[in-house]
């Protein structure tokens, strides 16, 4: 099967599971993930997997290509998901429907968990090597939230820090929603 021949697969699977899509329902906690640019193929479904898993009310998917959702295991059939334009469009809904949002960074304002969590908390993750589209300056009302690390490495794996923010979230939420 040459190259060209299993993105056409991917791109169909990917068509129809975005359709199936409008069918999804949020899940039983009141956060949202925003994907803000993320490279279409790598950590975007293993993200979708976990926001299914820990209950997300949706996704939000910023300028993200077309990508495999195999490995999101039906994720993107399950967790409402939104396509919007650029961050601003993201921002816009979110903040008109009373989120807070929290821009993941290694160099955050607090850590993760010595934050109180409100119920309608939103949490953006940016490329893996060069952040968020936008510049934070512009959105004021944006807090910045770090995961703590003790190792050597800057950083960890987006997918993985995605994880982690969700189970804090409804580790404080509680888990009998």
């Amino acid at each position: 099967m040459s190259r060209k021949q299993t993105f056409k697969q991917i791109e169909t699977r990917y068509r129809k599971d975005r359709q199936r899509n409008l069918l999804a329902k949020p899940g039983p906690h009141d956060f949202v993930i925003v994907l803000d640019h993320l490279k279409a193929s790598f950590n975007v479904p293993k993200i979708l997997r976990s926001a299914q898993a820990f209950g997300a009310a949706g996704v939000q998917l910023i300028n993200i290509g077309v990508f495999d959702p195999a490995p999101a295991k039906g994720a993107l059939r399950k967790v409402p998901a939104k396509f919007p334009e650029t961050f601003a469009d993201c921002y816009d809904d979110l903040a008109a429907r009373g989120y807070t949002l929290f821009l993941m960074v290694v160099d955050g304002e607090a850590s993760l968990g010595q934050v109180e969590l409100p119920k309608k908390s939103a949490f953006i993750f940016g490329h893996e090597e060069f952040g968020p589209s936008f510049d934070p300056a512009d959105y004021p009302q944006l807090k910045t939230l770090k995961i703590a690390q003790y190792g050597e490495m800057e950083s960890l794996n987006v997918s993985n820090a995605a994880s982690i923010v969700m189970y804090e979230y409804v580790r404080q939420q509680g888990v009998g929603v």
